[in-house]
Parts: C-alpha cells; structure tokens; sequence
C-alpha cells in the first residue's frame, strides 16, 4: 500500500500519473471479450489552444467513458481534430503577415507546408492539454480531418452525391467574406445590430420632368442596379410602369417593372433591383431575366463597372459616392437606423451578397430522410429532449448548403475541368490524360469532412474494417447546443446517407460557460479563463469536479471561483478521511482481511446508505444527471461518511471489543474505496492516489470495476433508526448552542418516549451520544424539570435536558430581556428609516437593500430571544 501524504497538494497527486495511464496502455481498447461502447471526441480545432468550454465538454466525455470502462465495456474514446479550414487559414495568413507574405506569394504548396507545420504545433499544444485534464482517449486510433483515411471518406460521399444528382453546380448569391475571399455558409454568419443609414435618392424618369424616390442602404450596389421595381396596384406609379428611371450612379436607364412582391407602404414603395448583390433581387432577376452585373471585386473592392470609383473599397465608395450625390442635388433625405449586418464568424468582416459559381448540396432529400428516422426506433436521442425540436425545426426548413470555399487549406473538390471543351468530371481520382484537365482550385466547407467523423473515423468507406464493425454507430455524442445546426444534424443526414444508421444513439447537449455575471465569455470582454490556468491553481480534479456539478443538461454554466475553492476543501476532506481510514487499519491488511461481519449500527447503516448512493448513482449516471451524482457523492462523503460516520467509528476503534473494531476497520476500508471508485469519473488524479493506498484487488483505479450494490447490506429499517441518532445529537448540539452551554460540560438527557421497543434502540445509540455530543441518558418517560429545554426527535418523541443543573436561569433571562430590548431599539430605528421617502428614494440602491437586509436579521433575532425567554419562564 502507498503512504498517503500528511496533506493534499493537487502537483504531486497528478504528477506523472497520465503518462503512466497511455504508456500502460489503460485506455486502449479492443477487448473483444467484453460489449463495446464507443465516443468519438467532438474534433477540435486546430487554431489555437482549448478553452473552457472545449474542457467542460470533454470532461462530461471522459466521465462517461471511466465509468462504461469500469461498467465492464470495451469503451472506445476516439480523439481528432479538425483542420478548420477557413478558421486555420486565417490564423496562418496571419502569421504570415507579420512577415510581410500573403499566400499568393508563396504559392499553393509552398503555403500548405506552412499550414501543416501550424497544424503540427497546436495539435502538440492540444494534446497537452488534454493530458492535463487527464482524458482517457486511445491515442492509437487517433485521426485528423485531413489524414489519408479521411480524404478517401471525403472523396466517396462527394462523388456519390454528385452522381445522385444531389450536388451541383450553381450561380447564387452567397455570403461572401471579402477578407478571406471566400464564400461562407448562412451558419457561418453572424448578424450585430449596426448603426447603419437609409439613403433616400432621387432617380429622374427618362424624357421627363417627373422623378421617383428610391431608398437603400448600400448604395455602392447601385453600379449594379438592372431594375427598378414597383408594386403593381400602387396607383402612385402605374403610370411609370414601362418607362425607363436613369442611375444616378451610373446614368444607365431602368426599366421600371411591377411585381406583387414589393411591399405597398414600405418607404417609398420603389426598389431598386441588383440581381448579382442581394437574394431577393437575385430572384426577381432569375424571373424576369435581367443581366446580372456584378461590381465589386472579390475583396470588396469596386471594379471596372464602377467608373471613377474602381479600385475604392466598397464603403469608402459609399462615402465618396454620397458626396457626389449631394453636390448633384441627388440626396432626397437620410434616416439614420440601426439593422440586422450579416459578419464572418471567422474574420469579422461584414458579409458581402454576391453572385457566385459555386458547388451545393441539395438538402430537401437528406434531410427529409433525416427526418423520418426520428420516427423510427432507431431515432437519435436528444438529451434534453427539448433540443429534438431544434434540431427538426432546422431540418424542415434548410436551404441547399454550399460547400465550396475559396480556400488552400481543405479537401480540394475533385472535380476537374477540360482544359479545351470546359467539360466537368467528377471522380475520386484525377483523369488519365490529367495534361489534358485543371482540378478545381476550391476546397470544401470544413463541416463537409466533420458530416463524416463519427464513421470515417472508423475506417469507412471499408465496411469491412474492424472498428467499423465493432464500434459504429456510437453510443454518445457530447456537444454544444450552438453546433446542433453546423455539426450534429449534419452527421446524422450523412450516416443516414452513406451507413443507413445513426451516426450516434445519444446526443448529450450541454450550454455555454459565461463569466459570474452571465456573460459570455469573449476576448472583447476579457473575461476568458484559460482552464489551463485553473488547473494549475486548483487542479484537474477541482475544476472537472465543477464543470460536472454545476448545471443541468443544456443549461448554461457560471463560472464562479467561490465554487472552486468549495470544491478544493472537499477534496482535502476527503484526502483527510482516507488519512484516517489509513492510520485506523493495519498498515498489512490486505482487501481479503474486509470482513464484514459482526456489524453494529453505524456500520449497517453506512453500508446500506452506500448502497443507496450506488443505485441512485447509477440511474442518474445512465440518465446523464450528473450534477445529481455529484451534489448526492459530495452529501454522502461530506456528511454522512466524514460527518457521521468516522465521528461513531472513532468510539468502536478506541474501544475494548476487538470484533466490534475489526468490523468498523473492515466497514471503513469498504466504504472508502467504493467511494473513491465512484468518484473516479469525476476526480481521476485523487482518486487514483487514494485507491493506491487502500487494500484493494488492482494495480490501477483505471482498471478497477464500478462498486455493486450487495444485498445483504440491505436494510429497510435502518435509515429510520439511525434518525433517531441524528435527531438526538442535533437536538443537544442545538439546545447547547441556544443556551450557551460549553461542549466540555457533560449533560444528562431524558427522553419521553411514544413508540414501543424505542428505549432498547436508544440504549444502544447512547455510547455513540456520548461520543458525538457528550451527553448521557438519564433515563426514559421521567417527569420533565420545569425548566427543560425540549427538542422533538423522530416519531414524535421528545428529548429534554434540564437547563437548571447547567446555566444561572435568573442570570440567563434578565441577559435574554437585554437582548430583546436592544433589538427592539434597532427594528425601530431601521422602520423609521425605511419608511422615510427622503432615504428610500435619495439613498443609493445598494444602501437601502443592505438597510433592508438588516432589518430581517433584527426580526429574526428578535423573534429567537423572545423565544427563548418564553422557554425560560
């Protein structure tokens, strides 16, 4: 056995014991012997380093993972990580910057060296980290979104879907990243309220004297103007209809059309239609067949349709444009406003509409397939299940997605095009006469490779390969509510697609982690914490104990210190009773020397209390509750084992009665090392080191099974009758407390008894008293001292203790009558105070509450010395 340390230190406990975890090899599985049970890690990006939302999300994992593995599972955790196209790329082209090269500079190869090499460091950083949490992942079957494996995967669905006729080529507007110059999903943008302008302009109608007032809120898009529309019952501008309005911008003549689709009383009623710059204009352009002019360049930049202002970027064009407007008499008015603008998540930059040629999936099938296996048993379980509905909502109402990027890093689209007829071919391998066709320079949407992870991970598209077979589909996926639409309904229509089975049975969603105000956490803020940090302040216990135990399933997180540091004395508590354990049993006993035999009561009734804590464990840790788990380990520990228990254990140990104390040595070891196995999930370091110095069967914690319920510890009546106990103790400590009467004076205690057999019970409970509170009974149903202090025990019983053999009655009422009138001159003051309107409404916020939460605890004492007067008279 290992000697335990005289106090905790997080350091030392963690030192050296994950790597002793992967060289052993605990977390590697392939025992075929047993049922498998499989996780893949959510992938994450390899853009910087993990936060702590990626260490509560991968906590709740590795607790699921050590407690199936302990269950008797071959439980599979696959790590990875994701290339993160756009998100990396930026982060590279960055560094780059800084000196003084762009890409284009270096070439496509040449940039991708550097890619790989920014990939190589933070998936060293990365890997560090999840060490330091103490992650039991199988690094031998770890894998990257952009390993060989993978791109095979990626290659198949591409060219599958491509020959079903659900990917396609298509001019549509897409959101467009004029910074990192590529076109990004609908959920890769984010919409901020902007302080923005509504510019009101007049458009002269062609060979006459009459003009049409035309709003926008980009005017640089007028360039691209190939329309003007107008509702066709708007009876302002019937007359106009046919007619030509003239671009201020540009002096080219519209056509002015009707079409019900503007909205009658909005501004002016009077649109101006830009085909190439907007999807709604896009659309009334596919309708009528207008041109489709695009005039920026793909960095937001105008271009040659923009005359004078070719080469401006898009808002300093706005800007020298309104000027020139106004000097040629062109401004009608300005509101200011403030509107919904479309940001990259990745680089900020606002997002810019524009027409593009671009690749798409065609989602209605998938998702409609997606859709009714929720119907089926096979369905995907949403734990909440409230997220079921987010996810369906999403999928009844998806749009084609679009998968491909102007981007180096990625999967590039295998798709090639004849150099000389412009031909396409699609196909997992380049044509023969490759000389002949250039490979489509874009690669695809990161989430296109991510749709796979659950199954490409295991070695498909090979249906045959081991880990396919055995561990797909998976059992649990652990995510964020904020990716449900980016990752989790992906890989579901994807499996469905490609395995026709659920990519996972379960998806486990938890919240955001915010800051002790309820915000979240942001670099702007500065109120991000490196988890990182926290470990080495608190360690990897303490924080994985309070990233389990402080919310329920998709519910956000606080991050609170106070809680941390709650949570640092709890682990020393229970670093301290196993000290205790240790030094109360022979330094020789061995796991065969547990006999639990010869039991007195508070040895059943922790055993069965331990049994209880088992079963109740066990459901919530299938239900995935574990901050039940938790706040259930932390009161049984806390209270009842450390509380109670080892209080009681303490009288047998000293005692004379060698049975007696063998049992209570054999009681206590038990308790002990369940507890440290049932903690394991949540705390691996301390519990590893404690495991270590207990008796017990194996040489790790790691490979040690989840405690039983033994049913001969079972016992239906002894919960009821150590209450008595509790009662007892509680009422002396109180009536102690209350009447200030010193632990070191020894009290007598009656009790009135109205159950029959009670007195038996309690006389066995009386040395245990004695210990606890040191108290003696003077005996059962006695007449009761005019002045006794009665507190009611369980079943209506009621314990006295005489107050006058312990305190000067006379001295203790006139102190009591003292305290009653001090507290009555306060409430007093404090009424006075709060109902006068000149510090109620002038006094800062914070001065009236304080007042206020004076005044309750005035009353509260007020009314306990008026209490305890009474008992005295």
């Amino acid at each position: 056995m290992k000697e335990l340390a005289s106090s905790y230190d997080h350091k030392k406990v963690e030192e050296g014991k994950y790597k002793t975890w992967v060289e052993k090899g605990y977390f590697e599985a392939g025992d075929t012997s047993k049922k498998p049970y499989s996780i893949v890690i959510p992938p994450p990006n390899v853009t910087g380093k993990l936060h702590l939302g990626h260490a509560w999300d991968t906590t709740l994992q590795d607790m699921i993972i050590r407690y199936k593995k302990m269950q008797g599972y071959d439980a599979l955790w696959l790590p990875g990580m994701d290339h993160a196209g756009i998100a990396t790329q930026a982060k590279v082209e960055a560094r780059m910057r800084e000196e003084g090269l762009s890409r284009y500079d270096l070439g496509r190869e040449k940039f991708l060296e550097k890619a790989w090499s920014w990939k190589e460091e933070y998936a060293s950083i990365i890997r560090s980290q999840w060490a330091k949490l103490g992650l039991a992942l199988d690094y031998s079957k770890e894998r990257f979104t952009l390993d060989e494996g993978l791109s095979d995967a990626v290659k198949e669905v591409f060219v599958s879907l491509y020959n079903k006729g659900l990917i396609y080529q298509g001019e549509r507007i897409i959101n467009w990243d004029p910074v990192q110059r590529t076109a990004l999903s609908n959920i890769e943008v984010y919409h901020e309220d902007t302080k923005g302008a509504m510019y009101y302009f007049k458009y002269q109608i062609e060979g006459s004297d009459e003009q049409v007032v035309v709003a926008t809120t980009r005017p640089e898009t007028m360039f691209g103007d190939t329309a003007i529309f107008v509702h066709p019952d708007d009876e302002r501008y019937t007359h106009l209809v046919g007619k030509k309005a003239i671009n201020p911008a540009n002096g080219e003549a519209l056509p002015i059309m009707a079409d019900d689709y503007i909205e009658l009383g909005k501004g002016t009623s009077v649109m101006k239609c830009t085909p190439a710059h907007d999807p709604n204009d896009f659309a009334l352009g596919k309708k009528y067949g207008l041109a489709m002019p695009i005039c920026m360049n793909d960095d937001g930049t105008m271009n040659e349709l923009c005359g004078k202002y070719e080469g401006m970027d898009r808002f300093e064009c706005r800007e020298a444009l309104l000027k020139d407007f106004e000097a040629a008499g062109v401004v009608d008015h300005i509101e200011e406003i403030v509107h919904p603008v479309a940001h990259s998540e990745r680089s900020h930059a606002i997002v810019e509409p524009y027409l593009s040629k671009q690749w798409f999936v065609k989602m209605k099938p998938l998702a409609q397939q997606a859709l009714a296996n929720q119907k089926t048993d096979d369905k995907v379980t949403f734990v909440p299940d409230r997220f079921e509905k987010t996810y369906s909502q999403w999928m009844e109402n998806i749009e084609d997605w679009c998968i491909s990027r102007q981007l180096w890093w990625g999967h590039q689209i295998p798709a090639w095009y004849n150099n000389e007829t412009g031909e396409v071919y699609v196909g997992k391998d380049a044509p023969e006469d490759i000389e002949n066709w250039t490979q489509d320079s874009d690669v695809l949407d990161t989430w296109f490779s991510s749709a796979l992870w659950p199954f490409s991970t295991m070695g498909w598209p090979n249906e045959d390969a081991e880990l396919f077979k055995r561990y797909f589909p998976t059992d649990t996926l652990v995510t964020g509510y904020d990716i449900i639409f980016f990752w989790v309904s992906r890989m579901i229509f994807q499996s469905l697609e490609f395995t026709k089975k659920r990519p996972f049975k379960h998806v486990l969603i938890h919240g955001l982690i915010r800051d002790e105000q309820g915000r979240k956490m942001s670099k702007s803020l500065g109120n991000g914490v490196d988890p990182m940090d926290v470990i080495d302040e608190y360690g990897a216990d303490t924080l994985r104990f309070f990233l389990t135990n402080n919310t329920a399933p998709g519910q956000d997180m606080r991050y609170v210190p106070a809680k941390l540091e709650a949570i640092s004395h709890f682990i020393n508590k229970i670093w301290n009773s196993a000290r205790f354990v240790l030094m109360n049993i022979d330094e020789n006993m061995t796991w065969d020397d547990v006999k639990l035999e010869n039991l007195n009561l508070p040895d059943q009734w922790i055993l069965n209390r331990l049994n209880e804590v088992i079963e109740d464990t066990n459901a919530n840790m299938d239900k995935f509750e574990f901050g039940n788990v938790g706040s259930e380990l932390y009161d049984f520990i806390w209270n009842e084992f450390c509380s109670w228990y080892i209080e009681l254990a303490k009288e047998t140990l000293n005692g004379d009665d060698e049975k007696a104390k063998a049992a209570t040595q054999s009681t206590l070891v038990y308790v002990l090392n369940s507890i440290v196995r049932l903690l394991h999930p949540f705390m691996p370091f301390v519990t590893e080191e404690i495991y270590q110095s207990i008796p017990h069967a194996k040489e790790s914690i790691v490979l040690a099974s989840w405690p039983e319920v033994n049913p001969a510890f079972s016992n239906k009546t002894i919960d009821s009758q150590f209450t008595y106990l509790i009662d007892i103790v509680k009422g002396i400590r109180e009536i102690r407390h209350q009447y200030v009467i010193k632990n070191s004076v020894e009290v007598d205690y009656t009790i009135t008894t109205n159950t029959d057999g009670l007195e038996g019970l309690l006389n066995d409970m009386a040395p245990f008293i004695k210990k606890l509170c040191n108290a003696i009974c003077a005996g059962y149903n006695m007449d009761v001292a005019k002045n006794s202090a009665n507190s009611v025990i369980k079943g209506g019983n009621t314990l006295h203790i005489d107050l006058g053999q312990y305190i000067d009655m006379e001295a203790e009422k006139e102190k009591a009558k003292k305290e009653i009138a001090a507290l009555e001159k306060e409430l007093e003051r404090s009424k006075k105070m709060l109902s006068n309107p000149n510090f109620v409404n002038k006094a800062p916020a914070a001065k009236v509450e304080q007042e206020k939460a004076k005044q309750a605890d005035y009353l509260a004492k007020y009314e306990a010395a008026k209490e305890k007067l009474a008992n005295f008279d």
